[in-house]
């Protein structure tokens, strides 16, 4: 008996020398990285001014306005469901017929000063614009292309107008950019052939051409957006990726540059072989959102994500009943849902071809700009609080102030808060200073009740915590 002890004994301290000696070599292997040339330039998140306003900004718009605009997802009289701005390749058009558009070009209704407004009242902190969509047409008159405003009836930079009138506002202009470009003969999907190369290489400079005449004509950029860098030609020249995104930064100090440009060594997008992140933040949150409850790692680095209204379309299209149209309480959920992980918001619009905004464009940034006019304290400047997410909504922190934002009701007038661990909920209160009631119900609960007078609106109420003392000790922990 005293054997077979003896035995079990020295078989457990064996298996616990060997637990300790795999997970020793575990975590070594955890920590040894593969050798890259193009990975990620930092780890972590940017604390320098410029990215601290870009975080703080939280709110901004997207606008896709490019030659697809006039077809507005229609030609040779047949409706394609797919977005506008694909149209092109829906309806496998060729380049040739397709920059005839460009005669077209002439956006009588454009307003520089009247598109700025609108984004100034919707509350929004900057903008991003297509500088040039995949179909290759340019918004400014770029001296590297024939395809380009100064070559249509219009004639004048809409771009020098548009960040002119932007800036003037207080609003940051944000540049989006394809680098996949429909119009170019050197552009290619893939590199399979000696002539392949020498021709992506034509393009690639060509590429660096238009972005550093962008910097260099619009130096008040804040940021650079890129798109169309998903094909193989991309990935396998992961040195321009990293060479344009530094490029960027020497011509522009404090840009602020996404994930989507970049590509490792090995072809790996937004996060490198070692799964850092390349870029200033990541962009792959396209009319999507991290879940809540699960993807709380995302708040280790800046991200951003984009929505549009129809569920389809980010250009104009005629036809917005091919999809679901989002509520603005529905893109005001979004919202808050990205700030309350961490994130930005961008909230898509697709001008018509003459330059307006359609009717249900208008009314969206009308609703969003009355609701942040009241409510924006829970979004400028936020961030993620830290607190278990309850049914009712979603919880923003900035500095000391916890916000609740809520969006359903409960039929009990009790909004559960769930406290960290060693602090207590000691005062709940509407924006106007309305004082709720706080009652304490378990170990790191409450209730903070409903107001009197129903919102009839998602709504905001301030939440104060201080360290808890004896008194936030009175209940039992349960036995096990």
């Amino acid at each position: 008996m005293k054997t077979l002890r003896g035995r079990f004994v020295c078989l457990l301290l064996l298996v616990s020398i060997l637990g300790i000696g795999m997970s020793a070599r575990a975590q070594e292997t955890e920590k040894k990285e593969i050798p890259l040339k193009y990975g990620a330039t930092y780890v972590g998140k940017r604390q320098d001014d410029a990215m601290k306003k870009f975080r703080e900004n939280r709110l901004g718009a997207f606008i896709h306005w490019g030659l697809y605009a006039i077809p507005g997802g229609e030609w040779n009289g047949k409706v394609y469901n797919g977005a506008a701005e694909w149209l092109k390749s829906w309806a496998k058009v060729p380049s040739d017929e397709w920059m005839k558009l460009m005669k077209e070009w002439n956006p009588k209704q454009f307003d520089a000063q009247t598109w700025a407004k609108m984004m100034k009242d919707m509350g929004v902190k900057y903008v991003k614009i297509t500088t040039k969509h995949h179909e290759g047409f340019c918004l400014w008159s770029s001296k590297y292309s024939k395809y380009t405003v100064a070559h249509t009836p219009y004639k004048k930079d809409i771009w020098g107008e548009l960040v002119k009138a932007f800036n003037d506002e207080g609003i940051d202009v944000h540049f989006y950019f394809s680098v996949m470009d429909w119009s170019h003969p050197d552009w290619r999907y893939d590199i399979k052939t000696a002539e392949d190369s020498v021709a992506f290489s034509r393009f690639l400079e060509f590429t660096d051409n238009q972005l550093r005449e962008l910097a260099e004509r619009y130096p008040t950029v804040k940021d650079f957006w890129f798109d169309g860098t998903w094909d193989a030609s991309v990935k396998k020249n992961a040195w321009w990726t990293a060479h344009a995104e530094q490029m960027l930064k020497e011509l522009l100090p404090g840009v602020t540059v996404n994930s989507r440009l970049r590509a490792d060594d090995y072809g790996k997008r937004h996060f490198d072989s070692n799964g850092h992140l390349m870029g200033d933040y990541e962009s792959g949150y396209e009319r999507r959102l991290p879940d809540p409850i699960k993807d709380v790692q995302v708040t280790q680095w800046d991200w951003e994500a984009c929505m549009t209204l129809p569920e389809n379309q980010w250009g104009y299209h005629k036809d917005w009943s091919l999809s679901y149209v989002k509520t603005p309480v529905e893109v005001l959920e979004r919202i808050v849902h990205a700030v309350s992980m961490g994130g930005n918001m961008v909230v898509n619009f697709g001008p018509q071809p003459d330059g307006d905004f359609r009717p249900e464009e208008k009314e969206m940034a009308a609703a969003i700009g009355e609701w942040m006019r009241k409510y924006g304290e829970c979004i400028y400047g936020c961030d993620y609080a830290g607190l278990e997410k309850q049914d009712w909504g979603y919880y923003t922190r900035h500095g000391e102030n916890v916000y609740m934002v809520v969006f359903n009701r409960p039929y009990s007038s009790h909004l559960i808060v769930k406290s960290s661990k060693g602090e207590q909920l000691v005062s709940a209160e509407l924006l106007d200073g309305t004082r709720l009631k706080v009652t304490e119900t378990a170990r790191d609960e409450y209730h903070v009740n409903m107001p009197v007078q129903d919102p009839s609106e998602p709504f905001v109420i301030r939440l104060h915590f201080e360290k808890a003392g004896e008194n936030g000790k009175k209940y039992r922990e349960a036995l096990i």
